[in-house]
Protein backbone atom coordinates (compact mmCIF):
# COMPACT_ATOMS: atom_id res chain seq x y z
CA UNK A 1 0.00 0.00 0.00
CA UNK A 2 1.38 3.33 -0.99
CA UNK A 3 0.90 6.57 0.91
CA UNK A 4 -0.90 9.48 -0.72
CA UNK A 5 1.15 12.46 -1.90
CA UNK A 6 0.35 15.90 -0.55
CA UNK A 7 -3.03 16.43 1.08
CA UNK A 8 -6.73 16.45 0.32
CA UNK A 9 -9.21 18.99 1.69
CA UNK A 10 -12.70 17.49 1.88
CA UNK A 11 -15.55 19.95 2.36
CA UNK A 12 -19.02 18.85 3.53
CA UNK A 13 -20.43 19.66 0.07
CA UNK A 14 -17.94 17.18 -1.45
CA UNK A 15 -19.53 14.24 0.37
CA UNK A 16 -21.79 11.84 -1.50
CA UNK A 17 -24.41 10.33 0.80
CA UNK A 18 -25.79 6.87 -0.05
CA UNK A 19 -27.53 4.00 1.76
CA UNK A 20 -25.48 0.95 2.73
CA UNK A 21 -26.19 -2.19 0.73
CA UNK A 22 -27.42 -4.55 3.42
CA UNK A 23 -28.90 -2.38 6.16
CA UNK A 24 -29.79 0.84 4.30
CA UNK A 25 -27.96 3.17 6.73
CA UNK A 26 -27.14 6.59 5.20
CA UNK A 27 -23.37 7.08 4.98
CA UNK A 28 -20.76 9.23 3.27
CA UNK A 29 -17.21 8.11 2.47
CA UNK A 30 -14.71 10.86 3.31
CA UNK A 31 -11.79 9.25 1.50
CA UNK A 32 -13.33 7.80 -1.68
CA UNK A 33 -11.89 10.57 -3.87
CA UNK A 34 -8.43 10.46 -2.30
CA UNK A 35 -7.43 6.98 -3.45
CA UNK A 36 -6.13 6.13 0.01
CA UNK A 37 -5.25 2.46 0.38
CA UNK A 38 -4.24 2.88 4.03
CA UNK A 39 -7.22 4.46 5.76
CA UNK A 40 -11.01 4.45 5.50
CA UNK A 41 -13.32 7.06 7.06
CA UNK A 42 -17.11 7.37 6.81
CA UNK A 43 -19.91 9.31 8.42
CA UNK A 44 -22.91 7.14 9.33
CA UNK A 45 -26.38 8.54 10.17
CA UNK A 46 -28.33 5.99 12.19
CA UNK A 47 -32.08 6.67 12.15
CA UNK A 48 -34.13 5.82 15.26
CA UNK A 49 -34.54 2.06 15.81
CA UNK A 50 -31.95 1.00 13.23
CA UNK A 51 -28.82 -1.14 13.06
CA UNK A 52 -25.80 -1.62 10.85
CA UNK A 53 -24.35 -4.99 9.91
CA UNK A 54 -22.97 -7.42 12.46
CA UNK A 55 -19.43 -7.92 11.19
CA UNK A 56 -15.70 -8.14 11.82
CA UNK A 57 -12.66 -7.36 9.69
CA UNK A 58 -9.76 -9.22 8.14
CA UNK A 59 -7.00 -6.75 9.17
CA UNK A 60 -8.55 -3.36 9.92
CA UNK A 61 -8.85 -1.78 13.34
CA UNK A 62 -11.81 0.62 13.55
CA UNK A 63 -12.32 3.70 15.69
CA UNK A 64 -15.99 4.60 16.30
CA UNK A 65 -16.64 8.21 17.34
CA UNK A 66 -20.04 9.72 18.20
CA UNK A 67 -20.57 13.22 16.76
CA UNK A 68 -24.28 13.64 17.54
CA UNK A 69 -26.62 11.78 19.88
CA UNK A 70 -25.99 8.83 22.19
CA UNK A 71 -24.20 5.95 20.49
CA UNK A 72 -24.92 2.29 21.10
CA UNK A 73 -22.99 -0.70 19.82
CA UNK A 74 -22.25 -4.28 20.62
CA UNK A 75 -18.74 -5.69 20.59
CA UNK A 76 -18.69 -9.43 21.10
CA UNK A 77 -21.15 -10.10 23.93
CA UNK A 78 -20.89 -6.58 25.38
CA UNK A 79 -23.36 -3.74 24.76
CA UNK A 80 -21.69 -0.33 24.97
CA UNK A 81 -23.21 3.12 25.40
CA UNK A 82 -21.00 5.80 23.87
CA UNK A 83 -21.71 9.43 24.77
CA UNK A 84 -21.43 12.34 22.34
CA UNK A 85 -17.71 12.89 21.60
CA UNK A 86 -16.87 9.46 23.02
CA UNK A 87 -15.17 6.72 21.06
CA UNK A 88 -14.41 3.02 20.92
CA UNK A 89 -11.44 1.30 19.25
CA UNK A 90 -12.22 -2.23 18.03
CA UNK A 91 -9.70 -4.84 16.82
CA UNK A 92 -10.26 -6.77 13.58
CA UNK A 93 -11.18 -10.06 15.25
CA UNK A 94 -14.08 -8.64 17.28
CA UNK A 95 -17.65 -9.05 16.06
CA UNK A 96 -19.29 -5.59 16.19
CA UNK A 97 -22.52 -3.81 15.33
CA UNK A 98 -23.58 -0.19 15.70
CA UNK A 99 -27.27 0.29 16.43
CA UNK A 100 -29.68 3.00 17.52
CA UNK A 101 -32.40 2.04 20.00
CA UNK A 102 -33.38 5.66 20.69
CA UNK A 103 -35.94 8.03 19.15
CA UNK A 104 -33.26 10.42 17.85
CA UNK A 105 -30.81 10.14 14.96
CA UNK A 106 -27.18 9.35 15.86
CA UNK A 107 -24.19 10.48 13.77
CA UNK A 108 -20.99 8.41 13.92
CA UNK A 109 -17.57 8.94 12.34
CA UNK A 110 -15.95 5.54 11.77
CA UNK A 111 -12.27 5.41 10.81
CA UNK A 112 -10.46 2.18 9.94
CA UNK A 113 -6.93 1.11 9.02
CA UNK A 114 -5.43 -0.54 7.18
CA UNK A 115 -8.01 -0.31 4.41
CA UNK A 116 -9.40 -3.71 3.40
CA UNK A 117 -8.13 -3.43 -0.19
CA UNK A 118 -10.13 -6.52 -1.23
CA UNK A 119 -13.31 -4.48 -0.65
CA UNK A 120 -12.25 -1.47 -2.74
CA UNK A 121 -13.89 -0.97 -6.16
CA UNK A 122 -11.73 -2.47 -8.90
CA UNK A 123 -9.94 -4.91 -6.60
CA UNK A 124 -8.42 -7.87 -8.46
CA UNK A 125 -9.04 -10.20 -5.50
CA UNK A 126 -12.26 -10.82 -3.62
CA UNK A 127 -12.34 -11.54 0.11
CA UNK A 128 -13.82 -14.59 1.74
CA UNK A 129 -16.99 -12.87 3.01
CA UNK A 130 -17.44 -15.53 5.71
CA UNK A 131 -14.45 -13.91 7.45
CA UNK A 132 -16.30 -10.57 7.57
CA UNK A 133 -19.79 -12.00 8.14
CA UNK A 134 -19.30 -15.23 10.16
CA UNK A 135 -22.96 -15.00 11.30
CA UNK A 136 -26.10 -13.45 9.76
CA UNK A 137 -25.03 -9.80 9.22
CA UNK A 138 -28.65 -8.58 9.35
CA UNK A 139 -29.45 -9.96 12.80
CA UNK A 140 -30.51 -7.23 15.20
CA UNK A 141 -29.27 -6.80 18.77
CA UNK A 142 -31.59 -7.77 21.64
CA UNK A 143 -32.28 -4.07 22.24
CA UNK A 144 -34.19 -3.93 18.93
CA UNK A 145 -36.38 -7.02 19.43
CA UNK A 146 -39.67 -6.44 17.62
CA UNK A 147 -38.18 -3.81 15.28
CA UNK A 148 -38.20 -4.48 11.54
CA UNK A 149 -34.93 -3.27 10.02
CA UNK A 150 -33.86 -2.66 7.31
CA UNK A 151 -36.98 -1.02 5.96
CA UNK A 152 -38.77 -2.71 3.07
CA UNK A 153 -38.06 -0.93 -0.23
Amino acid sequence: MKAIEGYFLIAPDDLHWRRSNLMQIPNADFLERTGSENLGARLWRYPPNSAGTLHKHIRAEEFYFVLEGMGRMRVGDQTLTVPKYGGVLVGPDQLRQVFNDTDAEVLWLIVGAPEETELLPGSKTKPDMSLIYPVDPKQLPKELVGVEWPPKS
